[in-house]
């Protein structure tokens, strides 16, 4: 009596579970089916997120690392120092040639006013001279038409021809003199504009020097999350080196779905998502179609397909659609680049 009531309370529970077991695959299947027949779906989808290296400008060997794995920083905090002595002693070099540039300066000022001084005695020189010339030209006249007359002697008149012939080379002489004179002034001005452009070029090496140290102290360019650090104190970096990846938490995380290209005909920007993560499968996530991909992913890769080649071999091409997410911060602070979604558009 008792293993027949045993055997119809095993048939009756053995029935309830297949009753449920039921209802859960048609429940499953009403699912599954208005999302295969109601929606364009994909696995094919990825978190994104502006991942930012961090690179320095400056070689040299790394002093101090301020920051640890994965640890959230704000926008000027500092992450590296580079060691600046070496900076330093390129900026005290660049100091003295600046001083040594300047320092010639007065030396040409000084230069400038002998010469300047210089030009005044030949100028007041050529006035006497002048003054002399003029004199021996109208003793020559004078002589000549003596001469003429017969009133002199051919011996006088030769002597006044001399001294007018000498004071006149005198004269040429002292004004190409002071055409020197003045030419050697202005090559002193010449020299000006030379030091000054030195002195400019001198400046602005200071500057660069002043820039590299600056750039020896490597900052955080905003706010957000540190990736794995990949370097060490007293390891010898080169400008440009990437030092560690940096997400941008100040801009919203968007994701990336590639969609078949046979999916995307009824796509439109503005179409609203649902997206589901598979880091929390209990959560769905809402979002709008920002924008599509004007090509198929393929056509970003290193070697795109070439059709011509005569190994043609029909593959469904996948279209990027970027999406963007919508909810509350805390919400979609959890999510992470990289993580895998399901993406949901509805026809």
């Amino acid at each position: 009596m008792n293993t027949n009531k045993t055997d119809r309370i095993i048939v009756k529970a053995t029935q309830g579970l297949g009753i449920l077991l039921l209802v859960v695959l048609i429940i499953w299947g009403i699912v599954y089916f208005r999302k295969g027949f109601g929606y364009e779906q994909t696995n094919d989808a990825q978190i994104e997120a502006y991942l930012s290296p961090i690179s320095s400008k400056v070689g040299g060997y790394i002093s101090k690392i301020y920051y640890q794995d994965n640890q959230e920083v704000h926008k000027g905090d500092t992450l590296v120092r580079i060691e600046r002595d070496e900076y330093d002693l390129k900026k005290e070099t660049a100091l003295a040639e600046l001083a040594t540039s300047e320092a010639k300066l007065p030396i040409l000022s000084a230069n400038e006013e002998t010469q300047i001084r210089s030009i005044d005695v030949i100028k007041a020189h050529i006035s006497g001279i002048k003054a002399k010339l003029d004199q021996q030209q109208k003793e020559y006249e004078r002589y000549k038409n003596l001469l003429a007359d017969e009133s002199t002697t051919q011996q006088k008149f030769d002597n006044v021809h001399t001294s007018l012939v000498t004071s006149k080379s005198d004269y040429d002489e002292t004004v190409a003199s002071l055409r020197v004179a003045e030419s050697r002034l202005n090559d002193l001005k010449v020299q000006r504009l030379a030091i000054h452009a030195e002195i400019k070029v001198k400046q602005a090496s200071i500057e660069r020097q002043n820039l590299d140290i600056h750039y020896t102290v490597i900052t955080a360019p905003f706010d957000g999350q540190i990736g794995k650090k990949n370097i060490q104190e007293g390891q010898l970096i080169q400008p440009g080196q990437t030092l560690a990846f940096m997400v941008n938490k100040s801009v919203e995380k968007w994701v990336v779905a590639n969609f078949k290209e046979t999916q995307i005909k009824s796509f439109r920007i503005g179409q609203s998502v649902n997206i589901e993560v598979d880091a929390f499968p209990d959560e769905t996530f809402s979002g709008i179609i920002e924008s599509l991909s004007p090509t198929t992913g393929s056509r970003y890769s290193l070697l795109p397909p070439d059709n011509s080649t005569g190994n043609f071999v029909k593959v469904i091409q996948r279209i990027p659609v970027r999406i963007k997410l919508s909810g509350s911060k805390e919400k979609l602070s959890g999510l992470s680049a990289g993580m895998n979604a399901n993406v949901y558009i509805k026809n």
